[in-house]
């Protein structure tokens, strides 16, 4: 039996909706048996919270860099507040989604560029306060973000833990993320027959770096995917589910040469490394599967 952890999966998005229990039982069917739900903004915090454990998964709370332009200074403290109330939350694993966003144009310049550090920062600040591992938003920003985690670590170079999720950089980039302590997450970009880069590091890095997301509804793999053209003609886009989990991960063993069943035993394990607290939630079975 192939068990799998969906490490980012925004089932509160409100491309769900009502939906989100429906969508949920649908992975359990396809063996994704926890998701992680991670936080973009203060306001959504206590839904997440509600909904990993109506579902029986997990989440992560922080504040992602593309809603740093609404977010006020005070999300932060609300950020350390919940963190401090929650602390003794098994289904808390982590601070995030946080992270750095250098793609889209308006948050390269000033003010915004400098606003995304300073959250990116304090966030990191507040995983170390708490002893939580982060899960890193990273578009066009890795080495920033590595700039950013040694800088917080300081002298001593601490390790940290967590996921860097969508990773699309280089093999060096990679190498520096997993130096640090980091996983690198991979979803539905890498099915993708012109994403050579991602598909040669998804094929070559250490089997022990990895995990799997989905980043639903994000992120959707190619069989869900409608061009331009196709929705002009009027397809709705296809909207990704972490019941899409398992077809990514056999595509990623396909271009692995191993068995679906040896992907989902390492990136579970690996899942369970990023996020420790994550050991504790998981059925039995799991841990069988994936030691």
């Amino acid at each position: 039996m192939s068990y799998w952890i969906d490490t980012h999966c925004h089932l509160d998005a409100p491309e769900f909706g009502l939906q989100a229990p429906e969508v949920r039982a649908r992975a359990r069917f396809g063996n994704v048996m926890h998701c992680v739900l991670p936080a973009v903004e203060a306001a959504n915090f206590e839904a997440v919270r509600a909904l990993a454990h109506a579902g029986g998964d997990s989440y992560a709370l922080g504040i992602h860099p593309l809603y740093v332009a609404k977010a006020l200074d005070a999300d932060l403290g609300a950020l350390d507040a919940c963190l401090l109330r929650y602390r003794d939350d098994p289904r808390l694993v982590a601070v995030g989604e946080i992270g750095l966003d250098f793609f889209v144009p308006e948050l390269c310049q000033s003010p915004l560029r400098a606003r995304q550090t300073h959250f990116y920062l304090e966030q990191l600040r507040l995983a170390r306060k708490y002893g939580l591992p982060v899960i890193l938003h990273v578009r066009k920003s890795a080495d920033q973000l590595l700039k950013g985690l040694r800088s917080v670590a300081g002298p001593s170079g601490a390790r940290w833990q967590g996921i860097a999720h969508a990773f699309n950089g280089s093999e060096q980039q990679a190498q520096a993320f997993l130096g640090l302590g980091f996983k690198l997450g991979f979803g539905g970009a890498l099915t993708y027959e012109r994403a050579m880069q991602l598909r040669r590091l998804a094929a070559n890095l250490p089997l022990n770096a990895i995990v799997m997301e989905t980043d639903a509804p994000d992120m959707p793999p190619h069989w869900i995917y409608k061009t331009a053209a196709e929705r002009a003609a009027g397809a709705p886009q296809g909207r990704n589910e972490p019941a899409e989990l398992p077809r990514i991960g056999a595509e990623l063993a396909r271009l692995r040469g191993l068995s679906t069943e040896a992907i989902a035993a390492a990136t579970t394990r690996n899942a369970l490394d990023a996020l420790p607290r994550l050991r504790a939630l998981c059925p039995p079975e799991t841990f069988n599967h994936a030691d």
